[in-house]
C-alpha cells in the first residue's frame, strides 16, 4: 500500500526550497494603471498587448533576468517612451504578463471543474495535471517565476502565489466532492507533482514521466481515503 510519507518526500524534491510563500494571503490588483484609470486586459491599447505578447514569449524562452527592456523594446518594435508610457517599469511588465497567464489558467481550471460535469474526479484531476504540466502551457512562465523572481520583483511574484492559493483551494474543493476526509494536504501535493513533472520537462536528461507521477499520486489518493 502506497504511504503518504512516501510521496511526501518525493515532492520536496521537486518543490522551492523556500514554500512558505506559497501560502501567503493577499489582495492583487490585476488593471493596469493608465493615464490614472486602470485598464482590464481587454481594454489595453493594441501596442501594450503587443509588448505583453512580445515579452511573455522571451521570458519564456530566455528566463525573467536575461530579458531586459531594451530587448522588449526592440522585439515589439515600440519607442521606450511608449513602453515607459504603458508599464513604467520591468516589474509592471512581469506583473501584467503573469496576470495574463493567471486569469488564462483559471478560465481553464473553472471550465474544467465547473463546466465539464459529465468527467469524474479522477478525469477532471488528470485534465487539470496535463494543463499544467505543459511546457507550452500557461503555467510555465508562472512556475518559472517561482524560482526567478520571488526575490528580485516580489510584487510580480505575488500574482503567482495568488493564484497557487487559488488553485489549491479548488482542487480541495473538488477531492471534498468525492471524500469528505479530504484535506488541504491533499492539494497541496497534488500542486507539487505538477511542479515536480515540470522540472523534469525542463531536465533534457531526464525522460518525460508525468504520467508515471500522477498515477504515483492517484494511487497513493486512493489509498489514504480507504
Amino acid at each position: 500500500m502506497c504511504q503518504a510519507q512516501s510521496l511526501w518526500a518525493l515532492l520536496c524534491l521537486f518543490s522551492p526550497k523556500n514554500g512558505s510563500g506559497f501560502y501567503i494571503s493577499f489582495i492583487y490588483n490585476k488593471n493596469l494603471f493608465y493615464n490614472g484609470k486602470t485598464m482590464p486586459h481587454s481594454d489595453l491599447p493594441s501596442r501594450a498587448l503587443s509588448v505583453l505578447h512580445t515579452s511573455r514569449y522571451l521570458f519564456n524562452n530566455y528566463g525573467f533576468h536575461n530579458v531586459g527592456i531594451d530587448r522588449i523594446i526592440e522585439s515589439a518594435k515600440i519607442p521606450k517612451a511608449t513602453f515607459y508610457n504603458y508599464f513604467h517599469s520591468k516589474e509592471r511588465l512581469i506583473q501584467m504578463s503573469l496576470t495574463f497567464q493567471k486569469d488564462g489558467l483559471k478560465q481553464e481550471v473553472r471550465s474544467i471543474i465547473h463546466d465539464q460535469k459529465d468527467l469524474t474526479m479522477l478525469e477532471k484531476l488528470r485534465k487539470l495535471y496535463f494543463l499544467h504540466a505543459d511546457l507550452d502551457g500557461l503555467y510555465h512562465l508562472p512556475f518559472k517565476a517561482i524560482f526567478e523572481i520571488a526575490k528580485t520583483h516580489p510584487k510580480a511574484y505575488q500574482v503567482v502565489v495568488e493564484y497557487r492559493n487559488w488553485f489549491i483551494n479548488e482542487i480541495y474543493n473538488l477531492l471534498l466532492t468525492t471524500n469528505t476526509n479530504a484535506s488541504k494536504q491533499d492539494a497541496h501535493m497534488f500542486l507539487f507533482v505538477i511542479d515536480g513533472a515540470m522540472a523534469q520537462l525542463l531536465d533534457p536528461n531526464k525522460p518525460d514521466e508525468r504520467e508515471k507521477l500522477l498515477d504515483y499520486f492517484l494511487n497513493c489518493l486512493s489509498s489514504m481515503n480507504e
